[in-house]
């Protein structure tokens, strides 16, 4: 049987989808998953230092980014944050 963390990691666990119609998620994400290119303007993580620095530049399709975040928002673009 597969851990708990296996299946958060393969998205099992649940998530949401930011871009067009949602641009902000709260909660516990272990992965942002960015599908298009992308701009931040908000990431929040308990283990992630310096993420301003990923903030207002444009990070592009087929990045992941893994850490504890509690918000992310995005400027344009479509991620898919997944829960832990």
């Amino acid at each position: 049987m597969s851990s708990p963390v296996s299946y958060d990691l393969q998205g099992q666990g649940g998530g949401v989808v930011l871009g067009t119609e949602v641009l902000t998620a709260t909660g516990n994400f272990r992965w942002l998953q960015v599908i298009t290119d992308t701009v931040f303007s908000t990431l929040t993580s308990s283990n992630l230092t310096n993420t301003a620095d990923l903030l207002t530049i444009t990070v592009p399709a087929g990045v992941g980014i893994g850490g504890r975040f509690t918000v992310v928002t995005v400027t344009s673009g479509v991620v898919i944050a997944y829960s832990v």
